[in-house]
């Protein structure tokens, strides 16, 4: 009996399968762990993608000389560069500005503080660098006045800033994780071009209604909010209505341009570092965080099926074929001006690029290099204006009072 069942089975030995039986059991285990873990990983990568963000330190502030008004921050990429920018803190100021760069080394960078600060203040060391430089709309020192913007999720605030004879506005759409704050910088070009600017909010961007899931669908929806404020503008008598995106919000522009039944409003799209392409941005930043390729590839197909919506707490499922711009670049009808650093660090101009190669007849592209994520107008102000102005100028898109600005 024993020997025909070793002939049954190859002639091996119990202790040799017993082995192979154990080796199996361990193979079995580790790749079930290998799926947990990739499987756990994607999960946690897709929620991170749709869970609106909140702004997190990103660097240090090390000294603080309140008599030279003078602030030292640790040097990372955003920190060094040249131009003005704001700086989020706490402790006795959330928020001030910050001017040219004084000096720097390989660990730290010394600023000039364009905030007066106390000699009794008492800052936080974890700060976070920003590119919004205005934090709220009356430091522009232009008449404005809050207005609510209904949509499906409810009243969106946002700023209105009047100029010109209110033929022409610009509705300014900010990105994801920021508010709308983020726009303040573009609105004294538009109003000295006698442009009205509408600075907008959006579902679930902390200052807008929140969805049911409370999470962001990179566009998808958003845009509809961004639609609701065209209508706003039309029926305060807009003729002609720009839109400016910048990060996601480019996004959203470009969500409504292709989708609004207000398109024959609109005249233009100023992008700045845009997302045109969400999967090259999700690799781009798995790539950078040393994500798995084979993570983030499962997370992204998580996200674009409705049966995974309860494990990834979408929503719904995220369209990405639809928010693919450059795939869908044949729908395109109106002019747009894209300004893009090569150098972005955090949405790749690799789509920008591509953009330009598909719709060369609508699609003019500024590169910056250096000035890194939606950091453009800081880095060089002029270029920044000059660009946008001349390219409103060859649309014809300038308000009446634009000659006596």
């Amino acid at each position: 009996m024993v020997d025909s069942r070793r002939a049954a089975m190859g002639g091996a030995s119990p202790a040799l399968l017993a082995g192979i039986r154990a080796a199996l059991t361990i193979l079995s285990v580790a790749l079930a762990g290998a799926l947990s873990f990739l499987a756990l990983g994607s999960v946690r990568m897709a929620r991170r993608v749709v869970t609106p963000a909140r702004r997190l330190p990103d660097t240090r502030i090390l000294s603080l000389d309140t008599a030279a008004q003078t602030i030292t921050l640790s040097r990372t990429p955003d920190t060094g560069l040249p131009g003005r920018y704001g700086l989020f803190t706490s402790g006795s100021a959330d928020y001030v500005k910050l001017g040219s760069v004084l000096s720097q080394d390989a660990t730290s960078v010394k600023r000039k503080l364009l905030t007066h600060v106390g000699s009794d203040a008492r800052l936080s060391p974890e700060a976070a660098f920003s590119g919004w430089y205005y934090d709220r709309p009356d430091q522009l020192q232009l008449p404005y006045s809050p207005e609510l913007i209904g949509s499906t999720v409810g009243p969106c605030p946002a700023w209105l800033f009047p100029a010109g004879d209110g033929d022409v506005w610009v509705i300014q759409v900010h990105g994801r994780g920021t508010t709308r704050a983020e726009c303040l910088r573009a609105v004294p070009l538009f109003h000295s071009l006698g442009i009205t600017s509408l600075i907008v909010s959006y579902r679930n961007d902390g200052e807008a209604p929140r969805s049911r899931a409370g999470t962001y669908t990179l566009g998808a929806t958003e845009w509809r909010d961004v639609d609701a404020a065209v209508g706003f503008a039309r029926r305060r008598g807009a003729r002609r209505i720009l839109l400016m995106g910048w990060s996601m919000g480019g996004a959203i522009a470009l969500q409504v341009s292709l989708n609004s039944a207000h398109r024959g409003a609109i005249a233009g799209l100023v992008l700045e570092s845009p997302v045109i392409d969400w999967r090259i941005v999700l690799e781009y930043q798995a790539r950078a965080m040393r994500v798995p390729t084979t993570v983030s590839g499962l997370a992204i197909e998580a996200l674009q099926h409705e049966w995974a919506a309860p494990i990834t707490r979408s929503g719904s499922a995220i369209p990405f074929d639809r928010l693919d711009v450059v795939s869908r670049a044949a729908e395109l009808r109106h002019p747009i001006l894209i300004l893009h650093s090569d150098d972005d660090g955090f949405v790749p101009s690799d789509a920008s690029h591509d953009l330009v190669v598909a719709r060369p007849d609508l699609v003019q592209l500024e590169v910056f290099e250096v000035a890194r994520h939606t950091k453009l107008w800081n880095y060089d102000q002029d270029r920044w204006t000059a660009r946008i102005r001349a390219w409103l100028e060859q649309q014809g898109v300038t308000g009446a009072s634009a000659t006596e600005a």
